[in-house]
């Protein structure tokens, strides 16, 4: 694939572009699922193409094709020159990117067992047999269990030199149990919602899941849910785990902390953010204990790669250190806007047929000191949630409010019974800074993000976000109903 590469950078060489590179990406995907019995999805597919980005003038263009030949590479990196000139004559400001060293290199996703090895038959087997756990309660009437994944083979040249080969994985799975009574609608899924858990490793991720051994427990509290008591309403404290803090985090600091979005790049279709670029270092995000890390590098992350789409090696950096904010998203072309010399490596694309544009790292909340019973004990009203089930944050990612699928009524450090519907919303930097208590590294789970959206038109990005259960204070929950 590499001769297809240097022919496209050649002829920009020839042009005397500012910058130059080519990817070429082939993606072999495998999506399976069952509903009610059947199979309710199955595409087993591969896609080849390559993009082509130029920087000429102080602009970008960029152009895209899904034919592999000798000639189609010359037409396209035409294209994306001639598209660089024209974008060139309505320019503000030239391009400047951050300096970054020459790599040749090779990088691989570790993995034990390759998912599509596994045959076919074997995976439907167990989503069929999950499915019948799931339905031989007759107030569960819908039920959908998946498996996905995706391997991308990457080939990468830059007209600076790097040669960079990647081959990414990832594999998830889950699902959703839903339980009807009378005008009563109550989900659960396992072992979190929006299509599970999903990872960069291979299919042993799938057997670490336990997936069959907690159908029933899965089945039996959405039917639990129908009859339990709504969630209490008022500000109270809260305890959060799983995929709802991952969310938690993803929503009000991941997308906060994008550098194009702070400065305003995604405005007019995602919104900007609170949190500016004079704030950097000064302000305080969330109480001393709160640390969030982006880590590009940490196994299992469905960010993690050797390097990013800008040909920028993987790193780990602070967001939010001791409660301050410490850090943004950034590639290469604005790094230089918060006074870096180098990008953090933030850049990716969706696929062979988009520009790269700055996405969410994996970022983390780090572990705190506490044990979960002890963070328990210290309540003496409060609710304990579990699983997203709803959310919704404004345009500059400051008022919130969260639903999820089941929670626990905490009274005199005690858990009580399980409450339906439980929902609450904040302020970031108030929510955060009401964080007083982080279970340590023994409770620490990192939980996949598979469908994030942005930019225009819209690609999707995966990364991931480690937690443990964490207390905060006199949060508002509940809705009148």
């Amino acid at each position: 694939m590499f001769n297809f590469c240097e022919k496209a950078i050649e002829i920009a060489g020839k042009y005397n572009v500012d910058f130059g590179d080519i990817r070429i990406i082939k993606e072999k995907k495998q999506d399976l699922s069952v509903k009610n019995g059947e199979i309710g999805d199955f595409d087993n597919s591969i896609t080849l193409g390559f993009g082509i980005r130029i920087l000429l003038n102080g602009s970008w263009g960029f152009a895209s094709s899904n034919i592999m030949s000798i000639k189609e590479i010359e037409r396209t990196t035409l294209l994306a020159i001639n598209i660089a000139k024209a974008s060139s004559l309505l320019k503000e400001k030239k391009v400047k990117l951050a300096k970054e060293p020459i790599y040749k290199d090779i990088w691989q996703t570790p993995f034990i067992i390759d998912p599509f090895e596994v045959p076919i038959d074997d995976k439907f087997s167990l989503l069929f047999k999950i499915d019948s756990v799931l339905r031989k309660k007759p107030e569960i009437k819908s039920a959908v269990s998946s498996m996905t994944f995706i391997r991308e083979h990457q080939y990468h040249m830059t007209t600076e030199g790097s040669y960079i080969e990647q081959m990414l994985l990832s594999s998830g799975a889950g699902y959703t149990a839903t339980a009807v009574s009378n005008n009563e609608v109550q989900v659960r899924s396992y072992p979190s919602t929006h299509g599970g858990q999903t990872l960069s490793m291979g299919y042993e991720l799938i057997e670490s899941l336990k997936l069959l051994e907690n159908a029933e427990r899965t089945r039996d509290e959405a039917i639990a849910l129908l009859k339990a008591p709504q969630c209490p309403q008022g500000e109270l404290d809260l305890i959060i785990g799983g995929n709802q803090l991952a969310l938690q985090i993803h929503e009000s600091v991941g997308h906060a902390t994008e550098l194009d979005r702070v400065l305003g790049y995604e405005e007019s279709y995602a919104g900007s953010s609170f949190a500016t670029m004079e704030k950097l270092g000064k302000f305080h995000y969330g109480s001393n204990i709160v640390n969030l890390v982006a880590d590009a590098t940490v196994p299992g992350g469905l960010a993690t790669a050797g390097y990013d789409d800008d040909g920028v090696k993987a790193q780990r950096w602070d967001i939010v250190k001791n409660g301050i904010l410490s850090g943004y998203m950034t590639n290469r072309e604005f790094a230089h806007r918060i006074r870096e010399t180098r990008s953090k490596g933030a850049n990716r694309a969706d696929g062979y047929n988009n520009i790269p544009i700055t996405r969410i790292c994996n970022l983390s909340l780090m572990p705190g000191k506490y044990e979960f019973d002890d963070l328990i004990k210290e309540i003496k009203t409060g609710v304990l949630m579990e699983n997203n089930k709803s959310w919704s944050i404004d345009q500059k990612r400051l008022n919130f409010q969260f639903g999820c699928e089941i929670g626990w009524l905490i009274k005199n450090g005690k858990i009580k019974s399980i409450i339906k519907n439980p929902v609450y919303q904040g302020i970031t930097p108030n929510f955060w800074n009401s964080c007083d208590g982080i279970c340590n590294g023994k409770y620490w789970k990192l939980w996949g993000v598979s469908n994030c959206g942005k930019g225009q038109p819209s690609q999707r990005a995966m990364m991931s976000h480690g937690n443990s259960p964490s207390r905060f204070r006199k949060v508002t929950m509940g809705v009148k109903i």
